[in-house]
């Protein structure tokens, strides 16, 4: 999930009260499109991590381009708290499942990258950047989608993830519809989907051994058209 940059509020503190202390380009968290800024626009770096520090938001730098990862739909949010719910019950006791604050360590997508959910499995081991905490070996990462962000979760996101020696599952949630599809990754390091579109599939998921039904992720969802 993620929603571009632009005006809006950072948590408890006004964009105009940062920019008044650094003079940022401006940052929206809301809905909107993943179109590129002008380049006037663009972050440094450094300016990324001090609203990082400064904001109660979560965002992703790319680039140059900052993104929001907060202030999403009210089916986004509960589909990842069904998601994040039943993997902590049912994971193993050697696996932790973590939900969207806790940030990914992606050699190919620096800083790092934030999730709907994740899970490690055998001891988490984590890398400190600029003083926050990304976990380094996730084996199981979940991303709910937004209609502005599919592309590049299915895409250039993947690929960033895949630079995770650790990572070998991908479940890829849509909040608009049932649909969900399952990347794993195979012994000869290609991947594999299988796409669920039916509120009585199951999802076996292989790397925490656990199933999970589409009934429970879309529980409490009103979705047009469902497949029983």
């Amino acid at each position: 999930m993620a929603h571009p940059a632009g005006n809006g509020e950072l948590g408890e503190r006004p964009i105009q009260w940062l920019r008044s202390q650094t003079q940022w380009p401006t940052v929206q968290c809301g809905k909107g499109t993943m179109s590129s800024q002008a380049q006037t626009n663009w972050f440094t770096i450094d300016e990324y991590f001090a609203l990082e520090r400064a904001s109660e938001r979560r965002f992703e730098y790319r680039e140059g381009e900052v993104v929001c990862m907060s202030g999403g739909t009210r089916e986004h949010a509960a589909i990842a708290r069904n998601i994040l719910r039943h993997l902590a019950n049912r994971i193993p006791k050697t696996c932790e499942a973590y939900g969207s604050d806790l940030a990914l360590y992606a050699p190919a997508g620096l800083p790092y990258r934030y999730p709907d959910a994740s899970v490690v499995c055998g001891g988490a081991r984590f890398r400190t950047i600029n003083g926050l905490d990304a976990l380094e070996n996730p084996v199981l990462i979940v991303e709910v989608l937004s209609p502005t962000s599919t592309d590049f979760d299915r895409g250039t996101k993947f690929e960033q993830y895949k630079s995770i020696p650790a990572f070998a599952e991908y479940l890829l949630v849509a909040q608009d519809r049932v649909h969900v599809a399952r990347r794993i990754k195979r012994d000869d390091g290609s991947w594999n989907e299988t796409v669920f579109e039916s509120l009585s599939a199951v999802i076996h998921i292989d790397t925490v051994g656990i199933d999970l039904a589409l009934s429970e992720i879309y529980d409490g969802i009103p979705i047009v058209g469902v497949i029983e």
